[in-house]
């Protein structure tokens, strides 16, 4: 199994434009073929696919960024954070590695940036999948919410951030056996007086205008929809709507909570791969 340290270790980095803001952005770039882009969510980064990423990588061009002020890519002040500004970061990061058409996998915040991407770019997303995706207006949680005010960002010790997101965590992956290589993976970019500052930012960004300026109806993609039927973040209620205004699109329900590529890792590897082939 992949370590947190072994997975950062292999990213690679290219500077993206957002608002006219020249910021980091950290990624990983394995295999060779049709290029595949896997998109987190928060408080989550890239490690999130780290087991469908190696399965992916062995017939397409795998690329699993961080997104701007998480994980390994940029986190001090001064950029924009929310969907849209992930869209205009992904889009940079798309045209620095010269790519065209992408297939698009997405998981909570990642997932409503592929659904901003695939409906106003129609011919630049082959295949969309969406996993626990926020949409509409779906979001944000109260947890986010919370999470985003100003004062956690002065008040908030990182041994209290750690011990906030270890919580979240045990408490909403399935079972009780947890695989603690993942856990630290998603607590590790947060541990620093930086992390726990970025992470409130980012809550912070969350607008759901960014998801209700769109409209699913546009995206052409041929869709799936690789949903956790226990999540109590996304309901599975919202991707049955994505079902009804997507033309092409799959609705596969998985007995997950919101953290389906970990809870499901096999399933979703399995729906994945047949998908993209």
């Amino acid at each position: 199994m992949t370590t947190y340290d072994e997975w950062t270790a292999a990213h690679d980095s290219a500077t993206v434009t957002v608002d006219d803001h020249e910021v980091e952005m950290a990624y990983r770039d394995e295999g060779s073929g049709e290029p595949v882009v896997f998109l987190h969510g928060i408080p989550t980064n890239s490690y999130l696919f780290r087991n469908q990423f190696d399965a992916v990588a062995s017939e397409h061009r795998a690329i699993a960024p961080d997104m701007i002020g998480y994980g390994n890519s940029a986190m001090h002040d001064g950029f924009d954070r929310s969907i849209r500004a992930q869209e205009m970061a992904i889009r940079g990061l798309v045209d620095e590695l010269g790519l065209d058409t992408i297939d698009f996998v997405g998981h909570d915040l990642g997932g409503g940036v592929g659904l901003r991407y695939a409906a106003r770019s129609p011919d630049a997303i082959d295949r969309l999948v969406l996993s626990n995706s926020v949409a509409y207006d779906s979001w944000p949680i109260q947890t986010i919410t919370d999470l985003g005010l100003p004062e956690t960002a002065r008040e908030t010790s990182v041994e209290e951030l750690q011990g906030m997101l270890d919580a979240l965590f045990r408490d909403t992956l399935l079972g009780d056996d947890h695989d603690e290589a993942f856990l630290e993976g998603m607590k590790t970019p947060w541990a620093s007086e930086e992390g726990v500052t970025s992470v409130v930012r980012n809550a912070s960004a969350t607008n759901t205008s960014h998801t209700t300026e769109v409209d699913p109806s546009d995206v052409t993609a041929d869709t799936l929809l690789l949903w956790g039927t226990e999540d109590e973040f996304q309901p599975i209620e919202w991707a049955e709507r994505l079902e009804g205004d997507i033309d092409s699109c799959e609705l596969v329900g998985l007995e997950a909570n919101h953290w389906v590529p970990e809870d499901r890792s096999a399933a979703f590897t399995e729906h994945l791969t047949d998908f993209l082939s």
